[in-house]
């Protein structure tokens, strides 16, 4: 068959394993959107802004490896790369399409509509070329296959966004046809001699410890070495803890795991037996203000060792050019057959005293967060994913026990508030046999709320916990204000407003325990739609974790200028 750029762009995604792409149509990708509907095997998908359009890509790349977002040129490009900024924060491989002018129009002294004004349309390039690890215009057909291959190569191996900028006259434009796949999918290997390096420098950091404690960060996945780190994690017997971003990318149900490290916000038991222990092996952590509790809780020195994606630093040694994956199975090989590190594993179980049990209500008792934490607690199955909004909602999925198979997506690092609400429907999309549950509070929500919407469009069942609780709760505990207080909306009566004449979304209210039990119950039963029950609670009731991070991250924000 014959390619245009266009379907050759469209068979690339596909190949790649992408059964959707997802969409907002302007007037410089309308051709392009042609073009890629003619390819049945991934499917446009649609969305209602460009900032949700990228936020949708996101999360279907968390579910699926990676997506794609197509937008028109600047009004719409530059909306969503915002949301790829997000994406290359949080090391998801999503491709931002953008159609672009008329390539005659280069260097021709005309003033264009979408554009800032000027005669120069490069600056969306040099926007993109900041937030992706790739960043391609095509302007020719003649070389549209190559450009279109590195972006997309460039992006699976850094596992970061790329961007594709594509003149619209130039988007049916024939080319030639796709080579074989494995030359976009093909990664090098690790280098030998450094990986054997590696493998010998970490285990006599090991040996020389007698109580090591393996700490998992969130570019675990992003390394492709969640099931290597288990292999390393049996054969070293020690405790095994996540950072708060990286739940659920290693199973909870493991002799060795002991709950989420994050300072005072740590689970209970965890941070005391990291205070115990005299080394820590971490795999792809990324220590940030957030992650380490306003820099309370960051592990350094010579006693910590860090296993990043693509580079290996500990005490006297850097190694990098090798995988993260083939380094833990190489410990976990070396480490097979010796006795086990377990000593930390053994404190702990000295120490710890259980886990704390939360006074729940029933029937007409005033709901409360713990109300909900437990709710969602009954609800999470192996094939549950919960997407977790910025904020406290961070600190109830902390609390919730994960059985193995249930998957947990947070956006710590950028932290952009409303990510959850385009993302989860992205994610809904992108996994149809799993249970999709968000978690969301009210001032989030109000950011991104239309991509509910498309969630009715589609029919997908995602359960949506509103926290309405009259503000920027996580804000209040960092630093509050007059600007924490938002206007409240009728967040259940939105549903009927998305339904229109068509939708089958629910929305629901629950002021009490029994109200919330009773909702639970209706969203199990609809399956051709959303639904979105509005949980009305205290302003001031929130997790004592999120009382506690929020002090200390306002003390790093807080710092007054260095002399």
């Amino acid at each position: 068959m014959s390619y245009t750029v266009g379907t050759y762009l469209a068979e690339r995604l596909a190949q790649i394993g992408l059964k959707h792409h997802f969409a907002v149509a302007g007037d410089y990708n309308l051709v392009l959107l042609d073009q890629l509907l003619m390819n049945k095997d991934c499917e446009q998908v649609y969305c209602c802004n460009e900032l949700n359009c990228g936020f949708s890509a996101e999360g279907y790349a968390r579910a699926n490896g990676a997506g794609a977002a197509v937008v028109t040129f600047s009004v719409g490009a530059l909306s969503a790369l915002n949301a790829i900024g997000g994406a290359y924060a949080e090391n998801l491989p999503v491709i931002l399409i953008s159609g672009a002018p008329n390539s005659n129009d280069h260097g021709s002294g005309h003033i264009l509509h979408h554009t800032i004004g000027t005669t120069d349309y490069s600056y969306q390039l040099q926007i993109a070329e900041k937030l992706t690890c790739a960043a391609v215009s095509i302007t020719s057909a003649d070389d549209a296959p190559e450009k279109i291959d590195h972006a997309i190569r460039t992006a699976l191996r850094e596992k970061k966004p790329a961007y594709i900028e594509i003149a619209c006259n130039v988007s049916a434009q024939p080319c030639a046809a796709p080579g074989p796949i494995s030359a976009v999918l093909d990664a090098p290997a690790s280098n030998k001699d450094t990986l054997d390096a590696a493998v010998k420098a970490v285990a006599e950091f090991i040996e020389k410890h007698e109580k090591p404690a393996l700490l998992i960060g969130s570019r675990l996945r992003a390394a492709g070495a969640e099931e290597a780190a288990i292999k390393l994690a049996d054969a070293l017997g020690c405790v095994v803890a996540t950072m708060a971003a990286a739940k659920s990318f290693f199973p909870e149900d493991h002799p060795g795991y002991v709950g989420t490290y994050w300072g005072s916000a740590s689970t209970p038991g965890v941070n005391e037996i990291f205070n115990w222990t005299d080394s820590i092996i971490a795999l792809a952590p990324i220590f940030n203000d957030y992650s380490t509790e306003g820099w309370t809780a960051w592990p350094q020195g010579p006693n910590v060792a860090v296993l990043d994606k693509n580079i290996t630093k500990l005490h006297g040694y850097s190694f990098d050019n090798i995988h993260l994956k083939e380094l833990l199975e190489g410990l976990a090989d070396y480490f097979q057959n010796k006795p086990k590190k377990e000593s930390t594993l053994v404190q702990y179980k000295r120490v710890h005293t259980g886990k704390t049990v939360e006074t729940t209500g029933t029937g007409d008792d005033t709901l409360t967060r713990a109300d909900i934490q437990q709710t969602l607690q009954s609800l999470v199955t192996p094939d549950t994913t919960i997407l977790g909004e910025t904020g406290d909602s961070w600190f109830n999925v902390m609390r919730t026990k994960l059985p193995r198979g249930a998957r947990v997506e947070l956006e710590m690092q950028w932290g952009h508030i409303g990510w959850s609400v385009p993302a989860a429907f992205g994610y809904a999309v992108g996994a149809p046999e799993r249970r999709t549950i968000l978690m969301v509070g009210d001032g989030s929500f109000q950011l991104t709320a239309q991509e509910v919407a498309q969630m009715i469009r589609r029919k997908l069942p995602v359960i949506i916990f509103l926290i309405n609780n009259a503000g920027y709760t996580i804000e209040v505990e960092i630093h509050d204000g007059p600007y924490n207080n938002i206007k409240n909306w009728d967040y259940a009566g939105i549903i009927s407003a998305f339904n229109a004449e068509d939708g089958k979304g629910i929305g629901l209210r629950a002021k009490t325990a029994g109200e919330l039990a009773d909702a639970v119950k209706v969203a199990l039963d609809n399956k051709e739609g959303p639904t979105l029950i509005e949980c009305v609670i205290p302003r001031d009731d929130c997790t004592s974790e999120l009382i506690s991070w929020g002090r200390h991250v306002a003390t790093a924000n807080g710092r007054p200028p260095a002399k």
